[in-house]
Order: structure tokens, then sequence, then C-alpha cells
């Protein structure tokens, strides 16, 4: 009787978890003025500003520090000021940063909150051309316009809020285990829509610049490339494949080029 009791008592408190967590994420629900689309954020412009600006020492660290060539940099500065003066960007509260990191061996770019942009210089070394370099670019500059990195946060928290409230709820770590599996997915999903939507956005920003969007497929399969036969599955993996992306890509410029 009294395990019935507990029982009750635990999943009473583990649904107002669940509940408080869904009021949280869905009251902070808003339209992002840049992209129209409606966004569950609980960070300002400017807390985004200011981790980015924490995060950027840190992460410049853990890929070798910037890379010691400032021609190199300065090629970076320009191609990324002109994407951000000449597309919506520019209107946005974000102070944009360009970083070249010293990294030869990890391919890669990324954006943190508020406008802090980083390239690899591994990844900068494959890019045949300016027109590439802005592709690389324009896709980071459509994460920050995006708030994507906010609204993951917003929904990581919602979905830790409903993993703990089933872990509370329930007798069973088999039931924890499977609410975990499905916010992991569920996450996953989320980045999915990120990388294209900051592609799209990234194309619209080429063509505002000057820049010859059909050279963001040429990074896509420099991407391809450099990910190998063993790639993990589309559908476990937080990016698109890259042919998906290429088909995207190429829709977004036949939506934006007049």
């Amino acid at each position: 009787m009294r395990r019935r009791g507990g029982l009750k008592i635990r999943l009473l408190i583990g649904a107002g978890i669940i509940l408080f967590s869904l009021f949280k994420y869905y009251s902070n629900r808003s339209e992002n003025p840049y992209t129209h689309k409606k966004q569950s954020i609980t960070l300002s412009p400017d807390d985004e500003i200011a981790i980015g600006l924490r995060s950027a020492p840190q992460m410049a660290q853990q890929h070798g520090g910037l890379y010691p060539d400032q021609r190199a940099q300065d090629i970076v500065d320009r191609v990324g000021q002109r994407l951000v003066n000449n597309s919506i960007a520019r209107e946005t509260p974000y102070r944009y940063d360009f970083h070249l990191l010293r990294d030869p061996q990890t391919i890669n770019a990324f954006a943190l909150p508020g406008g802090q942009i980083f390239i690899t210089y591994a990844l900068y070394s494959k890019l045949e051309n300016e027109d590439q370099l802005a592709g690389v670019l324009g896709h980071e500059i459509g994460h920050v316009v995006g708030r994507h990195s906010a609204e993951r946060m917003a929904k990581q928290g919602l979905t830790q809020g409903i993993v703990s409230g089933v872990l509370v709820g329930s007798d069973s770590g088999g039931a924890g285990q499977m609410a975990a599996m499905i916010a992991n997915v569920i996450n996953m999903k989320y980045g999915r829509g990120d990388e294209l939507e900051s592609d799209e956005l990234g194309v619209k920003f080429m063509i505002d610049a000057g820049y010859q969007p059909e050279e963001m497929i040429g990074v896509m399969k420099i991407l391809k490339a450099a990910a190998g036969p063993n790639r993990v599955p589309e559908f476990q993996s937080t990016h698109p494949d890259p042919e998906n992306r290429i088909q995207k890509i190429k829709e977004a410029i036949r939506k934006y080029r007049k």
C-alpha cells in the first residue's frame, strides 16, 4: 500500500516537472525578426553576445590557437565582413568576429552565439577560392542570424526536463533510458534542420554580397570527401548528408537568384 502511495507521489512530481518544462519552453515562443521563424528562446541577444565572447578564447585554445599568418586572417575578415555588410546580418544586434584557427587536422567551421565565427586552417587550406570561403562563413553567419545556439539551449532544457520527469515518476530504469533516447533523436533532427536553414541563409548572403553561390556545392564535396566512406548515417547525425544538402542548396539558388 505504501509502495502504491509512493508511486502516485512520484508520478505527480514527475508530471509537474514535465508540465513546468513545457510551460517554460512554450511561454518563451516568439518570431525571429530576421528569418520569420517561430522559436522558443530564453536568452536575450545581449546574453548570446556575452556567452560567445566568454567562450571564444577557450574554443580557440582547443584548436591550437589562432593561425599565425595575418594575411590569411585578413582574407577571412574581409570576406566575412562583406557578407555581413551586404545582408540582413548587418541589421542584427550581434557583433561578428571571424577567427582563423591554427588546427591543421580538424576540417571544421562553427559559430558561437552572438557572432563569434571560426574556421580551422585544415578546412581553409582545402578551399579553392574566396567564393567557397564565403560559402563556409555565410553558413556560419546563418547560424547566428537564425539564433540556433540559443534555440538549441532552450530545447535541450525542455528535453532534460522531460527526461527528469520520467525518471522521477518511474520505477523502471528502462523508461528513463527510453526517454533519453527519444530526447536525443529530437535534438538530432533539430540540428539537421538548423544546418539546412543555415545553408539556405548562406546562399542568400552570398548572392546579396556578390559571390557565386554555386561554390557552396564545392564546399559540400570537400566535406563529403573529408568524411570518407565511414560517414555516420544521416538519421544518426546532427548534420544532413552532403548530397541532400547539395540538392537543397540548388533549390535555394533558384529561389534567391533574380
